[in-house]
């Protein structure tokens, strides 16, 4: 089973991902959509989790793959139908990490009214950092996000501009799906999102986080 590690070296089995769609305005607009109301929500299977240094895989004839830099956020004990105050207490830690979009594939879904989990699911499509402990990140509304590629800055912002914030995506979800030690919510990704190929080093950050660095290559 997939794992996944804090900087305390205490390592986790891996649940489900919670991946949350335009969740900054900013990104919403960039894909032509409106911010929602409600958080939209979607799944990726842990086996497409990939550690710090690992590559994210390509596969043939994908099409165009883009780079979703985001603050994840670790579960650490049940939450069914949750306060925002409850919820937070549950966070067991903040990591970086990349939710990867084969976007052909999901314009494709999109156009015609299909779900979007092959674009999202692929194996290697959720490189993750290591987690830092709840209790050592003193906001998380207040940490900048930024994806470098190539040594080129692609997207920058505060998790400030989310729409919808850390406890209040914990206490919705958990209103709809029972969230279990060891799921992540991934809070969704600002503008400036793009293509990648083989070849590209991806970095990503998050103030206090450790460093997410990965390669791209094709199967």
């Amino acid at each position: 089973m997939p794992h996944l590690t804090l900087t305390t070296g205490e390592r986790v089995t891996a649940g489900k991902l919670v991946c949350v769609g335009r969740n900054y305005a900013d990104h919403a607009r960039e894909m032509g959509a409106e911010a929602p109301a409600d958080p939209i929500l979607f799944l990726k299977p842990a086996s497409a989790l990939v550690p710090p240094g690992g590559v994210i895989v390509l596969p043939k004839g994908i099409g165009a793959v883009h780079h979703e830099v985001e603050l994840c956020v670790l579960v650490g004990a049940t939450l069914k139908n949750a306060t925002p105050e409850q919820a937070l207490r549950a966070v067991k830690g903040y990591a970086v990490g990349l939710d990867m979009t084969a976007r052909d594939l999901q314009a494709k879904a999109k156009k015609e009214g299909l779900p979007w989990t092959l674009a999202k699911g692929i194996d290697t499509f959720a490189p993750m950092g290591h987690f830092v402990p709840a209790a050592e990140v003193r906001d998380p509304a207040a940490l900048e996000l930024e994806l470098k590629v190539n040594g080129e800055t692609r997207q920058r912002a505060s998790t400030k501009e989310m729409i919808h914030g850390v406890a209040s995506l914990l206490a919705y979800t958990s209103r709809y799906m029972t969230l279990e030690a060891g799921d992540v919510i991934m809070t969704g990704t600002p503008a400036g999102v793009g293509p990648v190929k083989t070849g590209d080093r991806l970095v990503a950050t998050a103030t206090g986080l450790p460093t997410l660095e990965v390669t791209v290559r094709d199967a």
